[in-house]
């Protein structure tokens, strides 16, 4: 399309939408559009609000949210494959053990091979790498369901933590290792009653912020898509903007933000783009969309496939790796159970079960409901049994909801 032509519907767009869009029908488009991630916010307020009042403030100190958000880490990173995956209309069953056998060698390699932690994360990775190869190509060029190629990898990993583990613990792990799970950033002036690094970290993320919702808005008025007014959009980053120094502020007023968030963030960021502004996102969002449409557009479904369980490969063992190094140690029973946490992490974010739809950022949201349920029934001395219960319910409420939203659309 030539400059010529986009200049001409902008035109029209922007002469369109002055005619026939007020202020309440912007307002109400923007908040159907984005039902789901509003939804999930609310629950998590709420969530939030039960958990501070029945705990006596507990849940709401700033030592216990820092910690909450560190213990999330490991489900999150795990869940943004995961949306790749649900996205293009396939299932991962074998994160759990994955996260276990990669957190397994990793701590095989420091403890018994003696290795220092640049190394030991390199080889990991490496391998991790090639069990996501392993699987992807199963599922891409082997034709076999994912659903039962990752069952089968779900047990066949399990095996090989036990392998590695004898059964046993594998500790301790280097203190540079350890930092990944358990560090923080230092501090510049340690008189501080707060973690000044933290908070000069929180500005900066807040200016980013501002400059890229600036720059969208730009782009979005230049092309004629539709915006919010400008009071809404004031609003809107505000409100954004203080919730950024509200999380930084808890984090900082504790010991400040983990390396583990850090590389959380990182992770988001770079994942968001591959999914929402690269080629190969473009085709993973058309493949789980209508799969029939995307081969007969041309696009390579074999390669795309396997490039997501590349990338699930990758964002395991990273999770494996956040994982062993929070805990200080490898088991045998390391990530059990993890892959349903980050299944239900994407799900509760927005993505859904039928594939075509989902974002990066509503599973971080997913993985702090999840997360957020088991610390706060936790801190009331809630029976595990009835945990499980609760979150299966909650898995349920959400799978509904997103099946009843996907009708309405």
């Amino acid at each position: 399309m030539s400059n010529t032509e986009i200049n001409s519907i902008a035109k029209h767009n922007q002469n369109s939408l002055g005619k026939s869009k007020s202020i309440k029908e912007i307002l109400v488009g923007t908040l159907k559009g984005n039902m789901r991630q509003y939804t999930m916010i609310l629950a998590l307020l709420i969530i939030w609000g039960f958990f501070t009042i029945v705990t006596n403030g507990i849940f709401i100190s700033s030592r216990n949210l820092s910690n909450l958000f560190l213990q999330c880490a490991s489900t999150a990173i795990a869940a943004c494959g995961m949306v790749l995956v649900m996205v293009a209309g396939h299932i991962d069953l074998s994160v759990g053990s994955f996260v276990g056998l990669t957190g397994a060698i990793a701590a095989q390699l420091m403890v018994a091979g003696g290795m220092g932690t640049i190394e030991t994360i390199a080889i990991t990775i490496a391998i991790g790498l090639l069990l996501g190869l392993f699987q992807g190509l199963w599922v891409a060029y082997g034709k076999v369901p994912a659903f039962i190629v990752t069952l089968a990898g779900l047990l066949a990993f399990r095996g090989g933590v036990i392998a590695i583990t004898g059964g046993n613990s594998i500790a301790p792990m280097n203190d540079s290792f350890k930092a990944i799970g358990q560090g923080y950033l230092p501090q510049i002036n340690p008189n501080l009653p707060f973690n000044d690094t933290s908070a000069l970290v929180g500005v900066a993320f807040i200016i980013c912020y501002l400059i890229f919702e600036v720059r969208k808005r730009k782009s979005r008025i230049k092309y004629g898509f539709e915006v919010l007014p400008m009071s809404l959009q004031i609003i809107k980053m505000t409100g954004f903007s203080l919730l950024i120094a509200l999380v930084i502020g808890i984090m900082s007023s504790y010991m400040g933000i983990p390396y583990a968030i850090l590389l959380l963030i990182a992770i988001i960021v770079i994942f968001t783009v591959i999914a929402e502004k690269s080629t190969f996102g473009r085709h993973v969002y058309a493949i789980g969309g209508n799969k029939e449409a995307a081969r007969l557009s041309g696009i390579n479904i074999n390669r795309v496939n396997l490039g997501i369980f590349v990338l699930m490969g990758l964002l395991s063992t990273i999770a494996g790796i956040v994982y062993a190094a929070r805990l200080n140690t490898a088991t045998g029973s390391a990530g059990t159970n993890m892959e349903l946490d980050a299944i239900a992490s994407a799900v509760i974010g927005g993505t859904s079960t039928l594939g075509g739809a989902g974002t990066i950022a509503g599973c971080i949201i997913g993985a702090l409901v999840m997360g957020s349920l088991d610390n706060g029934m936790s801190l009331m001395n809630t029976d595990v049994a009835a945990q499980y219960i609760v979150k299966g319910l909650i898995l349920l409420l959400a799978v509904w909801f997103d099946i009843k939203f996907s009708k309405r659309s």
